[in-house]
């Protein structure tokens, strides 16, 4: 199975049923394809580039799951028929590495707590 991410964008004046319909309707499809949804993120309405469809904003949706070309295939066609969506894209991220978790910043050994004290009174004693 590739690992897929398809990014839509829907109309921003659309009622949280309206939402949830697309949103589901998209899950079905990926899970009648034998794949397997792992992340749905809805990143809110956002200001578009361009208008599209007389739309200046758009309620934007993130969707990460494993599959088929198949499944790819049956998910782009049923989003394209749905008036609701205005854009969608989606993307084979199977060779891409995943992203390793970010790392603290540690502070040189020479600064510790105490050159950290012994500084302002330093300067004081300067003046």
């Amino acid at each position: 199975m590739r690992k897929y991410e398809t990014i839509f964008i829907l109309q921003p004046e659309l009622s949280e049923d309206d939402i949830k319909s697309v949103t589901t309707k998209a899950q079905d499809v990926i899970s009648s394809y034998k794949g397997e949804c792992l992340r749905m993120d809805d990143w809110g309405i956002r200001k578009l580039a361009y208008p599209i469809k007389k739309s200046a904003r758009g309620r934007y949706y993130y969707l990460r799951f494993d599959g088929d070309s198949a499944l790819i295939a049956e998910l782009e066609r049923r989003l394209r028929l749905d008036d609701k969506v205005l854009r969608y894209q989606s993307v084979n991220i199977t060779d891409q590495p995943e992203r390793a978790p970010e790392k603290k910043v540690e502070l040189p050994e020479a600064v510790t707590e105490e050159t950290m004290e012994e500084t302002p009174a330093a300067e004081e004693a300067a003046e």
